[in-house]
């Protein structure tokens, strides 16, 4: 195996965001009169889109409701995330920073919208180790489609076969093998072991650390 391109999901494998997330989904239904949801339920959706999220908790919630969800978690989210910003997870920087001086590019493709992921990018200091940034604004189908991966190769110009998806939810692993990319889930974000085995991750790792193994 030769990779050329790791494709990462952002939250819950790069930035510990899961308190902030639940957080904010739970208030957000408090607010909206709906039943609040457990942290497990809530934590179940991250990595799609928000209004997916709400679809899925709530499937017999109108449209209408739905966007009115999303307007209120993502004020919310907006307000919280400066008195509660999140951390990167132990070993991303360092990380990085090897991939980068191994000459392999670095990408992210996540369902959060493109301005809030950009923003997280840049006051962590992460934006020079990302060539391309895919948020869930730029593409019109998102995980576990495959087209947030085939349009990060499309535009780089890399094979499927010399790719690697790392993120820590089922959606992230679907979306790389239905591209036809090797995947890599890590257990210290909002999945368990199993949930990612069920997956079919080729590669389970506890510490992002660990995937420069692959790429020895």
């Amino acid at each position: 195996m030769y990779i050329k391109l790791i494709i990462f999901d952002f939250d819950g494998t790069l930035a510990d965001t899961n308190k902030l997330i639940v957080d904010c989904k739970q208030e957000a239904m408090r607010r909206m009169g709906l039943k609040v949801m457990d942290e497990a339920v809530c934590s179940s959706t991250i990595g799609l889109s928000a209004a997916t999220g709400f679809r899925q908790t709530y499937p017999d919630l109108s449209e209408e409701m739905i966007e009115k969800c999303v307007a209120e978690y993502r004020a919310l989210f907006e307000e919280k995330k400066l008195t509660e910003p999140p951390d990167l997870f132990p070993e991303v920087l360092s990380t990085l920073k090897t991939i980068k001086e191994k000459g392999i590019i670095c990408t992210i493709a996540s369902s959060r919208n493109s301005r809030s992921l950009n923003g997280f990018l840049e006051t962590m200091g992460l934006e020079e180790y990302f060539e391309y940034v895919l948020g869930g604004d730029d593409t019109l189908l998102l995980k576990p489609n495959p087209d947030p991966v085939l349009k990060t190769l499309e535009h780089l110009g890399v094979s499927a076969e010399n790719t690697l998806v790392v993120g820590d939810m089922p959606f992230d692993i679907l979306m790389g093998k239905n591209a036809g990319a090797y995947t890599c889930g890590v257990t210290y974000g909002n999945a368990d072991r199993e949930t990612l085995e069920d997956a079919g991750a080729d590669y389970i790792f506890d510490k992002l650390g660990d995937i420069l193994i692959i790429i020895r």
